[in-house]
């Protein structure tokens, strides 16, 4: 019984740890300091090696950074309420909600854009593309979006 009760208290101590290091990073960003690892655990209030614990380098960190946003995002896009009403409707809720929400993290989106490869920013970003591409196909059946282009294009044209 004792080691059950140690392991969560060692998986707690981990998730707070990963929040207070995401929060910190995040704050550097938002002051426009640069974000390096020492930087962040110094904001975190945890050690070096605790940071490296959990992200084996910067661009793991940002790239964890970027995928919380993008949660938070969804939860504004699923309060615009994708599938519901016309496609090219929902198409117009689903950008004002994620736009407003991506509009409060300029700062991360910066340095992502900055630090992070096509292929980190397209996993975090995979939950949006997928409601994004099932409102496309949606939105196609209507006959309300382009048949034309790729669906694939018509997705990164609503990201950009």
């Amino acid at each position: 019984m004792p080691e059950a009760n140690s392991h969560d208290s060692r998986q707690l101590t981990a998730e707070r740890n990963l929040g207070a290091i995401l929060d910190g990073a995040e704050r550097l960003l938002q002051r426009g300091e640069p974000a390096s690892i020492s930087a962040v655990a110094a904001e975190a209030g945890v050690s070096r090696p605790t940071v490296y614990a959990h992200f084996p380098d910067l661009g793991r960190l940002l790239e964890a950074l970027v995928e919380r946003t993008v949660r938070r995002t969804m939860a504004a896009i699923d309060s615009a309420e994708p599938d519901s009403g016309p496609a090219a409707d929902a198409l117009r809720r689903l950008l004002a909600a994620s736009w407003e929400e991506l509009g409060r993290h300029e700062d991360i989106a910066r340095a992502s854009a900055a630090d992070l490869s096509a292929d980190a920013m397209r996993r975090a970003h995979q939950a949006a593309r997928a409601v994004i591409g099932k409102l496309i196909e949606r939105g196609r059946r209507e006959g309300a979006f382009r048949t034309d282009v790729a669906a694939s294009w018509l997705e990164t044209s609503c990201l950009a």
